[in-house]
């Protein structure tokens, strides 16, 4: 009898278990993310600065859930108690803000129009956010608002109570403005013009509204003043209201889309829903997530780790957004952001490449190597139009954070393979003239070039600030350019000015500190000089966080500190020492301080950009398990699929990157290389499906919340003792099976031969 039990008890535990198995097997992962992970911010503390983006992937619109005050680039957080209005929006940042902007927002009872009057009590109880659909109850209106997206336009579905006073309210925001309302086709037209800059003077976002109901009444208004009797309006602040009377439960659709180019344009573009239900957008729109979130299948982790990786693996593919648009035969056009005319081919925007340059693109170029060869055109588009790289673009150039680090962005994708669709003698011509010449603003083109150029730095006593990080970012893109160059089979007198350039980090280094540190023009170093200083010659960190900005070569750094083992104590001594700072270039503690501050892990702030691929630099040095336990414990520590999910900025896809890199168990800390530097898978599996229709597996059987060690790696069946992979391998189809322990086994990676690529000991 007890056998038969056991037996009973082991076949249902087995059917359980396979039940389990099967149903986690068959979520869609994009019922796995959580658009609100990274929402609960402020100025004064990131934990994402995110907002729930309703979009398609690298959608030309995002939809979303307003709660702040026109203007406020925090549009939406996740503390706040009522919504004004529903935006659609082209924000990055919220430090960059918005343009291209319009609210709508469905009311109930007394007609009124603005934004603090017409704004609803809500909670998040009653809200449902996903990357295509969004849902929430107004309670003061008691109505519920639903939204859909396609690329260009979207489905939104108000429910109304039984009411003769239901109303739809259209903002279309201050700056200059205009609507006007259409009764016999139950439309409505108008244009915003309102931005944070980086515009022509001819900018304007035109939209159609186009409602499946008749209106029962209608007004117009502008800035506090209500017409009635009036269905056309032209000035700083105007907007449209339209009313229905409505019964029990009843719905009203509205189809909405918007166009950079022409109101005829926005009509087209509403061609994108066409007779679509809203049922139909919303389906069509997951099916599209699905299809790219497929790419990348993840087994074998917790709930909260699928959720938190298909989270940020949503983010990366929200940057740079579509600025193009089809014409009326179906031909790529866009509206440049740079001389106001509408012109043929891609154009992309909306990303700083200080961010992404690191993570973000590199994954693009495993990932999607299609859509970053068309950004690859529209960048040859932004140069052709406004005559520089776009190093920060929202839409058009903005003056805002350093390098030029176009040069990386272009290489990587070359090097790896993207060669078709572009002209990549221009981009080269475009990568050139960064290297010689300062832009109109001090984040285009190279600011103090002449100084870098002559010096080997930009002095820090020359009142260009953050000099030291220009410095290094300049000299990893020259080897950048470098390595571009050598396969364009430029001239020999080219290699060796930007090899000879790429080593200008060197200048930098202090021997005193093993730190890098300002130096003046005069060759001597800065004084006073401390390494905890944010700012000043550095960028939005101190000399601990930029001194391994030597991404090209980390051997040469090494070697300056006095060999591997100081090199490795330095890189301890980032987590050892406490989270000190001194905020007194800025004059009070910026953000991205508190953030390193506050996550008890020294002065490794991965809130932050510049020290983010900082870990991975033990393989380097023949302690690779070392990378794998920080890896590791940031994965665990800084990521939850939560509103407070983040440490600090996310930042256009770089800090997911980071994540869904890691996860994968590689990082690639030196774009323009062909390699990805190991860490420690997260899941049991990955599998990518990659568009040439090769796979790339990455087996973990034995992962688990201890088991962070790599005990041994084979790659396709071999014995793989290197402390990289290779992009040209990878690309080829590979099986790589870790086998992972909870001891470091500290007898794996620590052969030079192991180590990867530095420009010094390449040579």
């Amino acid at each position: 009898m007890r056998s038969s039990l056991l037996t009973l008890a082991f076949v249902c535990c087995a059917m359980i278990s396979s039940f389990s198995q099967s149903n986690q097997q068959k979520i869609d992962p994009v019922d796995l993310i959580n658009p609100l992970m990274g929402t609960a911010s402020k100025p004064i503390l990131s934990t994402g600065n995110t907002y729930p983006a309703i979009t398609l992937p690298w959608g030309m619109n995002c939809w979303m859930p307003q709660t702040g005050k026109m203007g406020d680039g925090w549009a939406y957080t996740y503390d706040a108690d009522k919504l004004r209005g529903f935006k659609q929006t082209h924000q990055p940042s919220p430090w960059i803000n918005d343009y291209g902007q319009f609210a709508i927002m469905p009311i109930t009872g007394k007609l009124r129009f603005n934004e603090d009057e017409r704004a609803s009590w809500f909670s998040h109880k009653s809200e449902i956010a996903k990357p295509y659909y969004y849902k929430v109850y107004l309670a003061d209106h008691n109505v519920t608002t639903e939204i859909s997206p396609t690329e260009r336009a979207a489905a939104l579905r108000f429910t109304f109570p039984e009411t003769e006073d239901a109303y739809v309210v259209i903002d279309a925001l201050d700056k200059g403005s205009y609507v006007k309302v259409i009764p016999a086709e139950n439309k409505i037209i108008g244009y915003t013009t309102k931005n944070s800059g980086g515009v022509p003077a001819n900018f304007k976002n035109y939209f159609v509204i186009q409602f499946n109901t008749p209106f029962a009444n209608t007004a117009v208004w502008h800035g506090k003043q209500l017409e009635l009797k009036e269905l056309e309006q032209k000035a700083d602040h105007v907007g449209a209201v339209v009313g229905f009377k409505t019964k029990k439960g009843e719905q009203v659709y509205a189809r909405v889309a918007s166009s950079f180019i022409s109101a005829g344009q926005a009509e087209r573009n509403l061609n994108e829903i066409g007779s679509d239900s809203f049922d139909a957008v919303k389906a069509k729109a997951k099916a599209v997530w699905s299809k790219e979130l497929s790419r990348i299948t993840a087994e074998g982790g917790t709930d909260e780790q699928l959720r938190t990786f298909y989270s940020c693996l949503y983010r990366t593919m929200l940057f740079p957004r579509k600025f193009y648009e089809l014409d009326n035969t179906k031909k790529v056009v866009h509206y440049s952001p740079y001389n106001g005319e509408v012109l043929p081919g891609y154009m992309f925007t909306d990303n700083g490449f200080w961010d992404t340059f690191r993570a973000a693109f590199p994954l693009f170029n495993l990932t999607q190597p299609t859509m970053n060869a068309h950004i690859m055109e529209g960048l040859v588009n932004a140069y052709k139009e406004s005559g520089f790289l776009p190093e920060w673009a929202s839409p058009g150039h903005r003056d805002c954070m350093i390098g030029s680090n176009s040069a990386s962005i272009i290489a990587d994708a070359y090097l790896k393979g993207i060669r078709e669709g572009y002209d990549i003698n221009t981009l080269y011509e475009a990568i050139l003239k960064n290297t010689e010449t300062e832009g109109p603003f001090s984040s285009v083109g190279r600011k103090g070039a002449s100084y870098y150029n002559k010096l080997g730095y930009v002095p820090y006593d020359v009142k260009i600030n953050e000099n030291a990080a220009r410095t290094l970012e300049y000299a990893y893109d020259d080897f950048t350019i470098y390595q571009l160059a050598k396969e364009l089979k430029r001239p020999q007198a080219e290699l060796d000015r930007f090899a000879r350039r790429s080593q200008n980090y060197r200048n930098l280094f202090d021997p005193s500190t093993k730190l890098m540190r300002g130096k003046n023009e005069n060759g001597t170093f800065q004084s006073l000089f401390n390494p905890f200083k944010w700012g000043d010659a550095f960028t939005e960190g101190n000399s601990w966080h930029y001194t391994w900005s030597v991404f090209h070569d980390i051997q040469g750094l090494a070697d300056l500190m006095g060999g591997r083992k100081e090199f490795v104590k330095m890189l301890d001594s980032v987590f050892v020492v406490p989270p000190v700072f001194d905020d007194s270039y800025y004059g009070f503690v910026i953000h991205e301080i508190r953030e390193m501050q506050i996550m008890n892990m020294g002065n490794y702030a991965h809130g932050n950009q510049p020290i983010q691929h900082m870990i991975y630099l033990y393989n380097y040095a023949g302690q690779p398990w070392k990378t794998q336990y920080w890896a590791r414990e940031v994965m665990n520590r800084m990521y939850q699929p939560t509103p407070d999910g983040y440490c600090g900025d996310e930042d256009n896809g770089q800090t997911s990157a980071w994540y869904v890199f890691s996860a994968m168990g590689f990082y690639p800390v030196c774009p323009g290389t062909d390699q990805y530097i190991l860490g420690a898978p997260l899941f049991k599996k990955i599998a990518l499906k990659l568009e040439n229709g090769k796979t790339l597996t990455i087996n973990a059987p034995t992962n688990s919340e201890k088991s962070r060690y790599i005990k041994g790696l084979t790659v396709n069946g071999k014995t793989y003792s290197p402390n990289w992979v290779s992009h040209k391998e990878l690309m080829q189809g590979a099986t790589l099976n870790f086998q992972m322990t909870d001891k470091p086994n500290t007898q794996r990676g620590t052969n030079t031969a192991d180590f990867p690529f530095s420009f010094s000991s390449a040579k």
